[in-house]
């Protein structure tokens, strides 16, 4: 008699455990499946690949901001790298790059992609956090 009251103990935890568990995997699957609408914003990265002044940061600035979907700019005329946010849903960041290097002038122009091992290593924390080692498991269940 006690040895059932103990089974029926057991079996029910270890139901809770596994539904909590499959609950826990379907959040996790939910929330980082990523989803396009208005709020959603995107970075890209265009390396000009010569030298270029002041002035011509300001140009590339002003020109990008005219861009349909651009909504921020960073031109940095150090390291001749443009950086910027752009909606998905109104641009495409090679549309805007072929336009760059064409309206610009700029022809060895690039749009930068990282590999997949920078995107990585992109996030020190992400990689190394227990919910990502979660969410690559259930990922790779899926």
């Amino acid at each position: 008699m006690k040895w059932n009251i103990i089974k029926k103990i057991l079996i029910g935890t270890f139901s809770v455990f596994l539904l909590l568990i499959v609950v826990l995997a379907i959040h996790i699957h939910v929330v980082t499946k990523p989803k396009v609408d208005g709020q959603t914003r995107v970075m890209a990265r265009i390396d000009v690949h010569q030298p270029i002044d002041q002035k011509q940061a300001n140009e590339i600035t002003a020109w990008l901001y005219k861009q349909k979907g651009v909504d921020h700019v960073l031109c940095n005329s150090k390291t001749a790298i443009a950086i910027f946010t752009f909606s998905p849903l109104k641009a495409d960041a090679n549309d805007i790059a072929v336009h760059f290097k064409s309206d610009l002038n700029y022809p060895n122009a690039t749009r930068y992609i990282p590999s997949e091992k920078e995107l990585q290593g992109s996030c020190p924390v992400a990689s190394t956090s227990f919910t990502y080692k979660a969410y690559n498991y259930i990922k790779h269940i899926f």
